[in-house]
């Protein structure tokens, strides 16, 4: 767990920097600089993306997983709980809930959550996870100056996230095999795209029903090792 918690630490202590620094940055600054993040994300998703080995895969695992996902309602409850702690802690701040649910999203769905939080417990090696956690400080003060404390608060989430995968490899390892993890990565890749659309505002793709996706090859590769 060492990872996580190191991941999570430095992704306050870097919001609380960001804070600091957002009274001296202008709005017009701060639009032109979320509008570079974005491109930045969309960027980081398709090199994600593209990795795929079976394109068919993953236009399904978002089809069906925007569909369960639909039906969950994860978006709303994303957001309502971004709100319900927007209300407790927010102070007013009117970006809390985008902040926390952009960057929870964008710091739990890539491949370095899922393989840094692996390879931490089944091998106690923490190195990915501590790259990981250079890269989510760094970011998470550019987020935070611009969006606010809410980012701070995405810290909880991926603490759960990274943890509950920490804890549940050794019963998950034989099924997350390298072929599983490409493919979870890859759309984990197209989701990442998404959220940099989103950041950018071409239009308004509701993330949150996609997550289900990153969890169907998995699902998939299970299937056909049964049959």
């Amino acid at each position: 767990m060492l990872g996580t918690v190191v991941n999570s630490i430095t992704i306050i202590l870097g919001s609380i920097f960001g804070i600091i620094i957002k009274r001296g940055i202008k709005d017009e600054y701060k639009k032109t600089i979320m509008d570079g993040v974005g491109l930045a994300v969309i960027v980081i998703g398709l090199m994600g993306a593209i990795k795929t080995e079976n394109t068919i895969l993953a236009i399904i695992s978002i089809v069906l997983g925007s569909l369960f996902g639909e039906i969950l309602g994860i978006e709303r409850k994303l957001n309502s709980l971004g709100d319900t702690m927007e209300e407790r802690f927010g102070k007013g701040d009117s970006n809390f809930s985008k902040g926390f649910v952009t960057a929870s999203l964008v710091y739990c769905v890539g491949a370095m959550a899922i393989v840094g939080s692996l390879e931490s417990g089944l091998l106690g090696d923490h190195t990915t996870l501590l790259a990981k956690s250079i890269l989510d400080g760094i970011s998470s003060i550019i987020f935070s100056s611009t969006l606010g404390i809410g980012v701070a608060f995405s810290a909880v989430a991926v603490f759960i996230y990274q943890g509950l995968i920490t804890l549940l490899a050794t019963y998950i390892k034989d099924l997350l095999t390298p072929e599983v993890i490409l493919e979870m990565s890859a759309v984990g890749g197209i989701l990442i795209m998404a959220i940099g659309i989103n950041i950018v505002e071409l239009k308004r793709i509701r993330v949150g029903n996609m997550l289900p996706a990153i969890f169907i090859p998995l699902f998939y590769y299970i299937l056909i090792s049964i049959f």
